[in-house]
């Protein structure tokens, strides 16, 4: 038996087929133009890079989407979001943007104001209301360890 490990990538590739087919327009049954398949941008949470994705990134190639991996600094929401902005600007067409973990947070910022973003996927992730932060949303739960992970922020040389 496979471990639950081993069927993460599995499992996430196939939550991201059904976020994707969900949120790509249906033509109905009349002969129309075929709309084109959204660009999928994943973002990974902390503790993550890009390669995280690797498997995603596989699957969904193999039914022809168009996937980006984006570079996630893991500065702060608002740094991180702003690349991610950047981003999905510079992309034509619809976009399905999907967030792990503390890259929810950054989805939500990131997609504001952004017109070509479709859908946003959260995978086990932060899904804050508007002005909730993450250890917000963390400390409402019972049995959370975000708080005690997290290191003390260490000041850049810009002063960010």
């Amino acid at each position: 038996m496979k471990s639950r490990t081993h069927r993460l990538p599995s499992l996430l590739g196939t939550f991201m087929l059904l976020a994707v087919a969900l949120a790509t327009p249906l033509s109905g049954f009349a002969a129309q133009p075929t709309q084109p398949k959204p660009t999928v941008v994943l973002v990974h949470g902390a503790f993550a890079d890009g390669s995280s994705w690797n498997g995603v990134i596989e699957r969904l190639h193999a039914d022809g989407y168009r996937v980006i991996s984006a570079p996630n600094n893991l500065r702060s929401i608002r740094t991180d979001a702003a690349e991610v902005s950047s981003l999905l600007r510079s992309i034509s067409g619809p976009v399905v943007l999907v967030g792990h973990s503390y890259a929810g947070s950054v989805i939500s910022a990131a997609a504001a104001g952004v017109p070509n973003v479709k859908a946003l996927v959260f995978v086990a992730a932060f899904a804050p209301a508007v002005g909730e932060t993450a250890a917000q949303l963390s400390a409402k739960f019972p049995g959370s360890s975000l708080g005690a992970t997290l290191a003390p922020p260490v000041a850049l040389s810009d002063g960010g």
